[in-house]
């Protein structure tokens, strides 16, 4: 135990004697302890703390965050007996019915593990505002959630899990996609890659727009789409549930992004600059023409009332939408929506007829109260 002199013999605690300078008097804040204020925030190449959430200068990122904290829902929430029992019956599902849904889970079960390692092992570590940050950190989990879910699908029906599994090897639509995309994950999982040069900070934002606007805007639309119209005809009901939930997180995983990218040409202008927003033009006609193949390859007839041509329109209207959110012309004049029915499929938020039943209300951390 200290003794009383030997409390004093700390400089610190030392009585000041006139004429004498405290010890502990204040000083001028360095860099190093001067309080992080809002202004000094930047979404790239930031020196503010990245550890201090507040004060807030993108509450729209933290306003998402808490969002997809509300909308939370598991898998095995979602009771898949009937679905189960349509997959036993060899007359409930037509094989055209049955390769539509092969296809899609093929796809799907790596396709949302490339974008939690697109944001874990590299978006994360780039980006500077702390509330970006957070919401990386929920999209993250919910990209897990999203792989879970078509996991739970795989093994509820008895797939063959290494037929689905390795589709992204072995089917040809899938893997030209994933093909496109790798080169982009590899840029920012790439130990070496920092942000800080033009060059540099144009390949992150490049690889955000085509996360954002084609990954998660176009790649994932026409499996949405194939699914969600099995669901309308009340078939794979308990898969078609699980599509929309995972299609509402995707749509948020999409604006949230869209937000961060305009964000960033806000804050750095010399970016968008007109070689690069035809470099991204050509990016998005690309994923259009990958997606409509994909779109071909599923559906070789007629399914559902579909058929691929169908998608080739709703693939330009997504498309255009995707390229006006982040401030660029529309690259197909005039394509319309042939399925307005895939916009409301996107909110829960209200009450609404699905699949033969009304929501009535979501419980965060709960089940989906149904009656």
């Amino acid at each position: 135990m200290l003794s009383f002199e030997d409390t004093f013999s700390s400089p610190a605690l030392q009585p000041v004697m006139p004429g004498m300078k405290s010890a502990a008097a204040p000083v001028e804040p360095t860099a190093a302890t001067r309080r992080v204020r809002a202004e000094d925030k930047r979404i790239i190449n930031g020196t503010a703390d990245v550890n201090q959430l507040v004060p807030f200068k993108y509450k729209w990122a933290w306003d998402k965050y808490l969002s997809g904290c509300a909308n939370h829902w598991m898998p095995q929430e979602i009771n898949m007996s009937r679905d189960i029992a349509q997959w036993k019956d060899p007359n409930a599902l037509t094989e055209d019915e049955r390769r539509v849904v092969k296809r899609n889970l093929g796809f799907f079960v790596t396709a949302d593990s490339l974008a939690a390692n697109n944001i874990v092992l590299g978006t994360y570590r780039h980006i500077t505002a702390p509330e970006c940050r957070q919401y990386l950190l929920r999209q993250a989990f919910e990209e897990a959630i999203h792989t879970h879910a078509y996991q739970y699908i795989v093994e509820s029906l008895g797939l063959d899990e290494g037929e689905i599994f390795n589709a992204y090897h072995e089917v040809q639509s899938i893997r030209d996609k994933d093909d496109f995309l790798i080169p982009f994950i590899e840029t920012l999982t790439d130990p070496n890659f920092t942000t800080g040069t033009p060059e540099n900070d144009q390949k992150l934002l490049k690889s955000l727009i085509v996360f954002a606007c084609i990954m998660e805007g176009l790649f994932f639309y026409v499996g949405f789409a194939q699914i969600l119209a099995l669901g309308r005809q009340n078939k794979m009901t308990g898969a078609a549930e699980q599509y929309q939930y995972i299609l509402r997180d995707e749509s948020m995983h999409c604006n949230f992004g869209i937000d961060l990218i305009n964000t960033i040409k806000l804050e750095n202008p010399h970016l968008w600059t007109p070689e690069f927003r035809e470099e991204i033009r050509v990016l998005m006609q690309k994923g259009v023409e990958l997606e409509y193949r994909y779109a071909e390859d599923t559906m070789p007839r007629g399914v559902l009332g579909l058929n691929a041509s169908m998608f080739k329109e709703y693939l330009r209207f997504i498309a255009n939408r995707r390229c006006q959110q982040i401030g660029l012309d529309e690259l197909y004049p005039n394509a319309s929506n042939p399925f307005p029915w895939m916009s409301e499929m996107i909110d829960l938020k209200k009450e609404k007829n699905f699949f033969e039943t009304r929501v009535t209300e979501y419980q965060t951390g709960g089940a989906l109260s149904w009656d």
